[in-house]
């Protein structure tokens, strides 16, 4: 039987953090970057024009919800 100390992650804590805030500023910047159609995706959805906004938010929304997950520690071994 495995202890709750064998269960804990050989990550460092600083590291893990390194990886959130970069993970979070990329899901933010990738939002952005399809606000302001850098890609020029948008003449590519002719039906849809929309459908920037729509990736935009979305990354930009998750983007939020995982920078709170990570300032208050939800989801992250003690």
């Amino acid at each position: 039987m495995e202890t709750d100390d064998k269960r804990r992650s050989v990550i460092p804590r600083g590291a893990l953090l390194a990886m959130g805030i970069f993970m979070v500023l990329v899901y933010l910047g990738m939002g952005v970057l399809f606000f302001i159609n850098l890609f020029g995706w948008a003449s590519y959805a002719q039906p849809w024009p929309t459908l920037n906004y729509i990736c935009g938010a979305l990354l930009v929304l998750y983007g939020i919800y995982r920078g709170y997950r990570l300032v208050k520690g939800i989801g992250t071994p003690v």
